[in-house]
């Protein structure tokens, strides 16, 4: 029987395709479905101390049992059993201040800014940084995070689980073309109203939204079961908190509710006049123990983002630890960077704001405060997807907290605060294999949290040297 052209050609397209090998085979080192992470050094997220010699058995994607290395009970039968000496196995992390855009190459010459989706690099760096979830806290391009997240999902393209927030709500005056800039409490209702139904799972009101389009927001979002973030600066934190606001971004350094210059209801010229100000406040006073308290009494979370907040002081990160991510830049974007810190360097801001803020945070959790973290890749260019990840926690081990409080603060507690601690978060038995194994103990040297052999995703363990390789010369351009 003659089978028709088109038919055959249909038959021989299915087949081939059938025959490709996953797109993410490239950067799979493990994918036994069965498979023992024997001899490893466990620090949970939970806060408990680092547990030696453990046996991690992952079955499907998940954590099956949690046992001494040496225990009587066997080996599974026909499991893949990887020697781990020496190594550290700590949760995936849980990004709670990630972005899929980072700034253009070459500033417009009429001071314009405008930055790129980094649909391609962006997702591949998280991964292979150790972010195995990211909330997107802030999107330019809304379909294409959307579309991203159900390639990941779907095993098409390597990247992190994505939790998308939805476009900026921002009021008159974004400082990007990116942004839609909001025109009042309608216009605030309808973006959350649309984007919710797109699949937006977050919003974040930024710096120049009105009280009443927040409220309106706060309002329409809770009403779908759905969490309201903010980078505010035309409202201060207090005020936020009292409108039911759920998150607050990058601490006390941005809250305006303090300035002897600020107007209600309009963001001020935040400049070095009010961060002077700001820093001559004592995080121990009255004022800001009292706002630590309705923050704590609200249950409004605080993403800690020291990563970004440290580029803008003077030759900080250290060039040597820079060297890695910057092989992951485009030459123009190398080029800005490089020319932007040297400015920064000529007129940076004091150490005093950052040691500032560190001090707020600290308080922040002594008092019952939920700190998270992430890495917010934009600003000059200075931090990267994954590398800021893994810059943050070692500065949050700076700011004074020990490196397994730093650990449970980029992991468990942005879990918590998505509502998915049942399922990733901390090593236990039951949740998702969403598992990092470092070459080194971070409890011991918190710069070993730098030092990426593998990442496991649902119990997919992803190479982070393969990761990372393929996008040399990608950020900034894609």
């Amino acid at each position: 029987m003659r089978i028709p052209t088109l038919a055959l050609l249909l038959f021989l397209a299915l087949t081939a395709s059938a025959q490709q090998p996953s797109p993410l085979a490239p950067y799979i080192k493990e994918d036994a479905p069965l498979l023992v992470l024997n001899h490893v050094r466990i620090i949970d997220g939970t806060g408990a101390a680092p547990v030696e010699d453990q046996r991690i058995v992952l079955i499907s994607g998940k954590i099956q049992t949690i046992e001494p290395a040496n225990a009587t009970t066997p080996l599974p039968a026909n499991a893949k059993v990887l020697d781990l000496t020496g190594r550290t196995v700590i949760p995936g992390l849980v990004g709670m201040h990630e972005h899929l855009f980072y700034p253009a190459p070459s500033p417009i010459a009429d001071g314009g800014r405008f930055y790129n989706e980094l649909a391609d690099s962006a997702p591949r760096l998280y991964l292979a940084g150790g972010v195995t979830t990211a909330r997107t806290a802030g999107t330019i391009n809304p379909y294409t995070d959307l579309e991203l997240k159900k390639k990941i999902d779907a095993g098409q393209y390597p990247g992190p689980k994505l939790r998308i927030t939805g476009p900026y709500l921002e009021g008159a005056g974004a400082f990007t073309e990116n942004m839609h800039q909001l025109s009042g409490p309608d216009d605030a209702a309808g973006t959350v109203d649309f984007w919710a139904a797109e699949g937006a799972t977050s919003f974040k009101a930024y710096m120049n939204i009105t009280p009443e389009e927040l409220k309106t927001a706060i309002n329409h979002a809770h009403a779908r079961n759905i969490k309201v973030t903010g980078h505010l600066c035309s409202v201060g934190f207090t005020e936020a908190a009292n409108d039911g606001i759920d998150n607050l971004e990058h601490g006390i350094t941005v809250d305006t509710e303090f300035y002897s210059g600020k107007t209600p209801g309009l963001c001020p010229d935040f400049g070095r006049k009010a961060l002077d100000e700001l820093v001559k406040m004592d995080v121990h006073g009255e004022q800001i123990q009292k706002l630590i308290q309705t923050l704590v009494s609200h249950h409004v979370a605080i993403t800690s983002t020291l990563a970004i907040y440290e580029t803008f002081a003077a030759n900080l990160p250290p060039l040597a630890r820079e060297s890695r991510a910057l092989k992951s830049l485009a030459s123009q974007s190398e080029a800005d960077y490089f020319r932007t810190r040297s400015i920064v360097a000529e007129r940076a801001m004091p150490e005093a704001e950052l040691k500032f803020e560190m001090a707020f945070e600290r308080e922040f959790v002594k008092a019952g405060g939920l700190l998270m973290a992430g890495c917010d890749p934009t600003g000059y260019g200075g931090v990267l997807p994954g590398f800021g990840d893994q810059r943050g926690i070692e500065l949050l081990v700076q700011a004074g907290f020990t490196p397994i409080e730093a650990i449970q603060i980029a992991s468990l507690n942005g879990a918590k605060w998505l509502g998915e601690d049942s399922t990733i978060g901390s090593i236990t038995a039951g949740k998702q294999a969403d598992l990092v194994v470092l070459g080194g103990n971070p409890a011991d040297k918190i710069e070993n949290i730098e030092k990426v052999e593998l990442v496991f995703k649902d119990g997919v363990g992803y190479d982070s040297k393969a990761l990372i390789d393929s996008v040399k010369g990608l950020v900034g351009l894609r």
